[in-house]
């Protein structure tokens, strides 16, 4: 199946249901809470515990001030935890395919309980071109958790959601901007479980930030040749989102205990190519001081020629000339939606070739117009605009040929293996399969093929470090993520994803995944160290880890994180070369 499609609108379906829950309903006064007691003063001698184990939603404990207004979140095991709280206005009608505004302020405490809308995404249909979605298959599913939480898709979906060991303090705390998967094209700051900041906040003594912004037709269509020069921003909207969430985090963080000189982002899959993008934006710079990419392999971006004939498309869909445009902003969502769907599908589709698939010219994502991205972000080589920005950067051992869904994995043979590799590889197969069986003498056939189709993202990966390292002003560092779970019989792979839950250090929480043992609770707390001491120092190091390297073109350290992490000195280099040669 195509690459980034795992993860949609898991509850689409239901989206009708509930509706009134997004959006935070204004509550109570201020001047009510000046009368009324702290929780925390009156639990905290009847549990003994400080009131650790209760859950508290209080105007005299649990309220916030933004540069908006007052927002009420909840307390939960120490965490502050508030969802859904506005950075920016709603997109729909004339701000549809606009720049970002800042919220509207409001005078009362608004409530801050519950996940804000998301994006609306695609047509499913446009995403099931072979015939199968990963997402939506059970296995996957359950080992992702997925569909934790309800999905509500809306335009009035720029939101935020915080969590942090303290508010209205003094501390300074690195602070961690979470950007979702979904490639450019779906999902939302909470469609996963693993995403719950909780735990990191907690265990690590930091504030986590994950949000929701304009993602597929809503944030990347590209009018600016069309509908002249109000709309030259409209193709990376939904970046210029992003660049919003760090302006609220800049301005805001500090009462929630956050550092705003010591902001990291990090993302995976196509928050992966989030976080490369903002990399390459001169209106992203000074937002953030350290870059991590888990499974984004995105060197490059879309052209204008690719993104203005699917804006081009759009509009034929929907029985509109090129002169009008403008009228796109006055199309109801579900015929929107639909007609970008159908746009999409006339586009060229990328082959499904796992080894050599290549992402940048495809599907939905920021395009190259030499204003707000003036040249790709990682080719030829790594961005200027952030070259003091740390990067650490790194894919999955098996990624997409995975074995989910897939009860036939441990029946494949030598024979099969030679085939799938030779169709993509040709003359080289032979030797890139001999290269791979030296790196894992131990791999099956299934788990030596995925290994090798993962290339797809190792290959990028790869480059991100080494490009970053060439530039010579700030540190990259490599990883594989290569543990395999113990649930559906140790069948899943490395899968795609896969490493989030750890990366949050919510092994216990995705127990589906983790499958609650002993191993993976340690490997979540290293991971998750290693995260954290990087958006702490710059350096992922610390006592729990073997002494991992900074990437260099001689020696090309690659932490390898699995029961017994290990760094490899230019892992795969060999099989890597000849595919590339191929």
């Amino acid at each position: 199946m195509p690459a980034f499609k795992e993860r949609r609108s898991f509850l689409g379906g239901m989206a009708t249901l509930g509706a009134g829950l997004a959006g935070s309903i204004i509550l109570r006064s201020p001047a009510l809470s000046k009368s009324m007691p702290d929780p925390a003063s009156t639990t905290k001698s009847a549990t003994g515990d400080g009131g650790r184990s209760l859950v508290i939603a209080s105007d005299a404990a649990t309220v916030a001030e933004t540069t908006a207004g007052k927002i009420r979140g909840f307390r939960r095991n120490g965490v502050y935890i508030f969802k859904g709280v506005p950075y920016g206005a709603s997109t729909a009608g004339a701000r549809r395919f606009m720049p970002p505004v800042k919220a509207e302020p409001w005078r009362e405490i608004r409530n801050a309980l519950q996940y804000g809308r998301s994006c609306p995404a695609q047509d499913s249909a446009h995403f099931n071109t072979d015939g199968k979605n990963l997402a939506n298959s059970d296995e996957s599913a359950f080992v992702m958790h997925a569909g934790a939480f309800l999905t509500i898709p809306g335009e009035d979906c720029l939101r935020v959601n915080l969590w942090t060991p303290e508010i209205n303090g003094s501390h300074k705390r690195p602070v961690m901007v979470f950007m979702h998967g979904g490639a450019f094209a779906a999902g939302s700051g909470h469609d996963l479980l693993s995403y719950d900041g909780q735990s990191l906040a907690r265990n690590h003594d930091v504030v986590v930030v994950t949000h929701n912004h304009r993602l597929n037709v809503y944030g990347y269509l590209n009018l600016g040749h069309l509908a002249g020069e109000e709309f030259a921003s409209c193709a990376n909207v939904g970046m210029l989102d992003i660049v919003a969430v760090l302006e609220w985090v800049r301005d805001n963080i500090a009462t929630f205990g956050g550092d705003p000189g010591n902001i990291t982002i990090f993302g995976e899959s196509g928050g992966g190519g989030k976080v490369v993008t903002l990399m390459g934006m001169p209106a992203a710079k000074g937002l953030f001081h350290r870059a991590i990419v888990q499974s984004g392999p995105f060197l490059k971006s879309l052209s204008p020629d690719y993104s203005g004939r699917v804006a081009e498309l759009v509009l034929a869909e929907l029985g509109l000339s090129k002169s009008q445009a403008r009228e796109l902003q006055k199309v109801p969502v579900d015929h929107l939606s639909g007609a970008a769907a159908e746009a999409m599908k006339k586009m060229p589709q990328q082959k499904a070739l796992p080894i050599r698939q290549e992402f940048g010219e495809h599907d939905w994502g920021p395009t190259v117009d030499g204003r707000i991205l003036p040249r790709h972000p990682f080719h030829p080589g790594a961005p200027e605009v952030s070259a003091e920005v740390p990067l650490l950067t790194g894919s999955n051992l098996h990624e997409f040929v995975c074995g989910l869904d897939r009860l036939d994995a441990s029946a494949m043979g030598v024979e099969e293996v030679n085939r799938l590799v030779s169709e993509e590889c040709g003359e080289r197969s032979k030797m890139i399969i001999e290269a791979y069986r030296r790196e894992y003498p131990e791999a099956t056939p299934f788990d030596l093929y995925a290994t090798i189709a993962a290339a797809a993202f190792r290959r990028p990966a790869i480059e991100q470090a080494a490009r970053k390292a060439a530039l010579g002003n700030a540190p990259a560092y490599s990883y594989v993520y290569g543990w395999r779970t113990p649930v559906l019989d140790g069948r899943p792979g490395s899968f795609h994803a896969a490493e989030i839950a750890f990366t949050f250090d919510n092994a216990e929480i995705c127990d589906h995944y983790s499958g609650g043992s002993t191993e993976a609770l340690a490997l979540s707390k290293q991971i998750s160290t290693a995260w954290v001491n990087f958006a702490r120092t710059g350096n992922p190091n610390h006592n729990g880890l073997p002494h991992w390297p900074a990437y260099t073109s001689e020696q090309r350290a690659t932490m390898y994180f699995d029961t017994s992490s290990a760094v490899r000195n230019d892992p795969e280099g060999e099989g890597l070369r000849l595919i590339a040669q191929s």
